[in-house]
């Protein structure tokens, strides 16, 4: 049989289950990544797990959210992620080392290996051939104790590069490309795979930005053939030892398809606040601009900083413009100032900031509210950027650049200059001096967790009644995200270790009297709210279903779910149910009472759910579940931690 690159990497890991898209499957996963919002849970999760070492190899904890240090909680967080790490047997890379997927790419990427992490955009490690996965604290830390991970079988979704880019066009352009022809959810449980000739002209960096930003369009990972591109990106990390082919076998099928010819596209623009609201940036040039942004994951590599600085090396930027250069790894930094890219952007008016996410997840570069700030980062949310009323738009670093040129949103084909082709450099300085090995098992035993009162032990959960009646508390529309539902920022990230303070912010952004209402429902029993499609796209943030179900959250109703987060439902207690009928989503509303008997009985007889409400037009309603019967149990249990301390 002829098979895909990407059923290839799913066959070799397979531990239980076949591969017929929708049925759960499991997986074994080789690494662990962590960041520190979202690792200081998995680290309390092992805690209470009573894990003594982890198994996977390597797992890294990396330090690059929280790294504005305005008081004391994120210093303090970075103390207990260390001491974590030395009792765990797990990879420290402190602040300053840059930002976890390029990174880990750089250091501990291999192609053919699986990896999992506590982040949406662990995808970006596909670049490399990899099997990677984003998925909540509560599943990696279930997967660095030797657990296999449970996913639906994705459909693989081909997608063949035909032609090459032409200037002034890059990856950016690609990514924004296949979020104008499928949305934000086009990709839902599938793995994108790219293959074809068009591969020639991208990098593994260029790869980086298309497997990372398969993230936004849902999909469970982005898939790439490790080929000559792989072997000349770990050559000039000195790592070519570590280096697999894989290819698709010729002639293999895909369960979806889609064709992009690279020689056809133009410079392309998400506009506020989706980043599929894609247009060509011919269709605004000439709205002002207020700020533009270089950096992040989805624009991580060498070249993404250096085309800018070849762009700016003989101009200036317009004067009412900053231009925010966010380094993506100290090994980019150090490439940049050792070939003088560095004093091209700053003599042009460049800011120049830490390795790091910063401002892509709002915690600094916040921009004035309502002025227009051009971003190579992968989200554009509504208030990710760290201001409410915010107004970004996502570009490559050649739009952005040009746009912080003229003040205004720019094509850049339309500036008079040749375009700079970078090349990467044959050698990219590479060293493991500034990261932390685990220490030996013997003395890892030896090691206490430097907890404070902003990392307290997680809290026990109610377990999933059989009969639930509760009031919808909260209606929401479609595509609300993880920022929506646990905001991020400098004001609120420092206390993401801190379920009992995060619950203070949780749909914030949207309702600021949810958290009041679900405390006065607590004692009665909780609440369900209801949603549209796509609920919970965006981060895999896990204290988005975590601190809902701690503010009695028993059920959410909605028109569908995105992956990470309808898994991270299950895992805390809270029941994922859909529509079966658009007529029974138009009876209900806030504030009406929802009545579910025999739930137990009715998860374990098959997918219908039948419920009732206090709507006297419209009292019977008809829902959904795709729950495997694992699932069922951990529900039933009231989330796997109390699964895991009952057994």
């Amino acid at each position: 049989m002829k098979l895909n690159a990407s059923t290839k990497l799913l066959r070799a890991k397979l531990l239980d289950g076949d591969l017929t898209p929708g049925t759960e499957i499991a997986l074994r996963m080789d690494q662990a990544l962590l960041q520190d919002v979202l690792g200081t849970l998995v680290m309390l999760e092992l805690e209470a797990m009573g894990i003594e070492r982890v198994q996977t190899e390597p797992s890294v904890q990396y330090i690059d959210h929280s790294l504005v240090q305005q008081d004391n909680l994120n210093a303090e967080t970075h103390l207990f992620l260390r001491s974590a790490c030395e009792r765990f047997g797990i990879w420290y890379s402190g602040p300053g080392n840059g930002i976890s997927h390029p990174v880990h790419m750089e250091y501990f990427g291999v192609p053919g290996q699986s990896l999992i992490g506590c982040d949406s955009h662990t995808t970006a490690a596909g670049s490399l051939g990899m099997l990677a996965i984003g998925a909540g604290g509560i599943e990696v830390a279930l997967a660095m104790a030797g657990q296999p991970l449970y996913i639906p079988a994705p459909k693989i979704f081909g997608v063949r590069l035909e032609g090459s880019l032409p200037d002034w066009v890059s990856a950016k352009d690609i990514a924004l490309e296949m979020l104008r022809r499928h949305g934000v959810s086009g990709g839902k449980n599938a793995i994108l795979e790219y293959y074809g000739p068009g591969l020639a002209c991208l990098s593994a960096m260029d790869r980086h930005v298309l497997a990372n930003m398969g993230t936004e369009l849902g999909a469970t990972t982005t898939v790439f053939p490790s080929d000559d591109a792989t072997l000349r990106f770990l050559r000039a990390r000195g790592r070519e030892d570590v280096w697999r082919p894989l290819q698709p076998d010729p002639g293999c099928s895909y369960d979806m398809h889609d064709t992009i010819d690279l020689d056809a596209l133009e410079p392309l623009i998400a506009l506020p606040s989706s980043p599929d609201n894609v247009v060509a940036v011919r269709e605004v040039a000439g709205q002002p601009v207020h700020q533009a942004y270089i950096g992040s994951s989805g624009n991580p590599g060498y070249r993404d900083f250096a085309v800018v600085a070849a762009m700016l090396r003989k101009d200036t930027i317009a004067a009412h413009v900053s231009l925010d250069i966010n380094p993506s790894s100290r090994q980019v930094l150090q490439t940049l100032s050792d070939k003088g890219e560095l004093s091209h952007l700053i003599r042009a008016g460049a800011r120049l900031h830490q390795a790091g996410c910063n401002g892509c997840i709002g915690m600094g570069q916040a921009p004035a509210a309502g002025r227009n700030s051009l971003r190579t980062v992968p989200r554009n949310f509504p208030g990710r950027s760290g201001t409410r009323e915010d107004s970004v738009f996502l570009c490559s670093p050649e739009t952005a650049a040009a746009s912080a040129l003229h003040g205004r949103i720019t094509d850049p084909r339309s500036l008079d200059i040749p375009y700079p082709r970078i090349e990467e450099p044959l050698r990219i300085p590479a060293s493991l001096a500034t990261f932390s090995p685990p220490p030996p098992f013997a003395e890892a035993r030896r090691k206490t967790l430097l907890k404070t009162d902003n990392t307290p032990s997680l809290p026990e959960l109610r377990a999933l009644p059989d009969r639930l009646h509760v009031p919808i508390l909260l209606q929401l529309g479609d595509n609300i995200s993880t920022d929506d539902i646990i905001p991020a920022g400098a004001r609120v990230l420092p206390y993401w270790s801190n379920v009992y303070e995060t619950a203070k912010f949780a749909f914030e952004p949207i309702d600021a009297g949810y958290y009041r209402r679900a405390t006065d429902q607590l004692p009665r029993g909780g609440h369900a709210i209801m949603a549209g499609a796509n609920y919970g796209q965006g981060s895999s943030r896990e204290n988005a279903a975590l601190v809902p179900a701690l503010l009695g959250l028993r059920a959410v109703l909605a028109q569908g779910f995105a992956r990470i987060h309808w898994q991270n439902l299950i895992c805390f207690g809270v029941l994922p149910l859909t529509f079966s009928d658009p007529a029974d989503s138009a009876a209900l509303s806030q504030g009406a009472m929802l009545t579910i008997e025999r739930l137990h009985e009715q998860l374990a007889a098959g997918p219908r759910i039948i419920a009732r409400s206090d709507c006297p037009a419209h009292p019977a309603i008809t829902l959904r579940h795709e729950l495997s019967p694992r699932q069922v149990a951990i529900l039933k249990a009231g989330g796997i931690i109390n699964q895991l301390r009952q057994a």
